[in-house]
């Protein structure tokens, strides 16, 4: 968070209370969880296993869509997980193109295998370095994983995904915190997210505790070698980032072409940096917007990086600004120049949820946005219509059906992430309660299963 009179031009701007910080996220969704908790949400057998169903007049099994089928289905229970509990995930295509996904769970990873089919296997798991906590995130470089948590003195796990290659299924296997990792980086404790960026081979962890001295900023870890990550930097003047994507810029403000630029969500702001200088980042812009309750994530529309969809994790909790409706609302940024950034337009969601994670592949937006689960939005008239306009919802697969009945909540029920990336086409989602989905787009634009 910034200083306290920016916060108060914030909120005079939000016509709403300022932007929380990320320990008031963190206290809200703890109460939900707890509360979820005595329900028996998370109870051993809440969830029966389901088959590969397609989406037929607006139902797939128990489970509302529309132009997407679901695929396959593991529950946390058949992963290994004796919370029950799941959080991020992120996919690996081994060099013979077999596709892995690691799933984040409150206590440890699992890693099931995409078959051609849809369906999952799962083949074993890599326990948390410490305790369990509810917030684990995981990103892939190369052939290995980088996993970080907010479980206290976690650390970075670097986990070598081609161990996966020769495991039977009859059989999966418990993995080694110690003599099975390729490293395990001590130069921050607890982190929030992980950020790779493949090009630079660098990961960007976010979010770190106070003891890491980098205010929650980029901390930067060089990780050209896995098995000996280096600190390369630390970003700290914009204070805490939540999430970040970082490229190498290609964009039209010719005056960065070719420099390593992140796109930070700040919280309050969304924050525009070069870090190509690891020694010596600059903030290129700070920007705030109507309605700002927790910037929390976003990705670039298309490789022209003229435009960028954010998401905030507190609007529709609130009912601020545009999301007084408490409809899932994605903000569209004009990023055309770096440093001045303008907020253009939103899209709506008929849907009643939060936001969390969104990631776009030609053209179409794959939102994991918790109580009304993964939907699929067609961005591509963005840059022709840049108010948003055009923007259009074209799929869903609702993973909650618990809410249903009263048109959705805004909770912290549901679906965690996505991850749409699999050359095959098949779309993962990772739920809080129930387990990881296998899914299909099978709507317009589906050509992406080619890329």
């Amino acid at each position: 968070m910034k200083t306290s009179t920016f916060l108060a031009a914030v909120s005079a701007l939000a016509g709403t209370a300022a932007a929380e910080s990320m320990a008031k996220l963190r206290e809200l969704k703890i109460d939900t969880w707890a509360r979820q908790q005595e329900i028996g949400a998370y109870d051993l057998d809440r969830y029966q296993p389901t088959a590969a169903t397609s989406c037929v007049n607006g139902k797939a099994g128990e489970y509302q869509c529309n132009n997407v089928d679901l695929k396959g289905f593991l529950r946390h229970q058949d992963m290994g997980s004796s919370t029950r509990k799941g959080n991020d995930i992120w996919g690996w295509t081994a060099p013979n193109g077999r596709e892995f996904a690691t799933v984040g769970q409150t206590d440890g990873t699992a890693f099931v295998e995409l078959l051609s089919d849809g369906s999952l296997v799962y083949l074993g798991r890599l326990p948390t370095q410490t305790t369990s906590s509810s917030w684990r995130d995981m990103k892939v470089i190369g052939n290995h994983v980088y996993i970080g948590s907010e479980a206290s003195n976690h650390g970075l796990q670097v986990f070598d995904l081609t161990k996966l290659l020769t495991i039977d299924p009859s059989s999966p296997k418990v993995f080694s915190t110690s003599s099975d990792l390729t490293a395990i980086y001590k130069g921050f404790g607890s982190s929030h997210n992980i950020v790779a960026h493949e090009e630079t081979n660098m990961i960007y962890a976010v979010g770190t505790a106070a003891s890491a001295g980098c205010r929650g900023g980029l901390f930067m870890v060089n990780v050209t070698n896995p098995a000996s990550p280096v600190k390369a930097g630390c970003l700290s003047a914009g204070g805490y980032v939540h999430d970040a994507q970082c490229v190498i810029y290609k964009g039209p403000d010719t005056r960065y072409t070719g420099k390593e630029i992140c796109f930070n969500f700040n919280e309050d702001t969304l924050d525009i940096v070069d870090v190509t200088s690891k020694s010596s980042p600059k903030t290129l812009s700070s920007k705030t917007y109507t309605g700002a309750s927790y910037t929390h994530q976003g990705w670039l529309v298309d490789s022209s990086m003229k435009y960028l969809l954010l998401d905030d994790e507190l609007d529709e909790y609130y009912g601020a600004g545009k999301a007084a409706n408490k409809k899932t609302t994605t903000y569209i940024v004009d990023i055309s120049s770096l440093t001045a950034p303008v907020f253009s337009g939103l899209y709506q969601s008929p849907a009643t949820s939060i936001d969390h994670n969104q990631y776009v592949v030609k053209g179409l937006s794959y939102q994991s946005n918790y109580g009304s689960g993964l939907r699929v939005v067609d961005v591509s008239s963005i840059p022709s219509k840049p108010d948003g306009s055009g923007l259009k919802q074209v799929g869903f697969f609702d993973c909650y059906p618990e809410d249903d009945s009263v048109g959705g909540r805004a909770e912290f029920t549901g679906s965690w992430s996505v991850y749409p990336f699999f050359k095959s086409g098949y779309v993962l989602l990772n739920s809080i309660e129930r387990g990881v989905f296998s899914l299909k787009y099978t709507g317009a634009g589906a050509a992406f299963a080619s890329e």
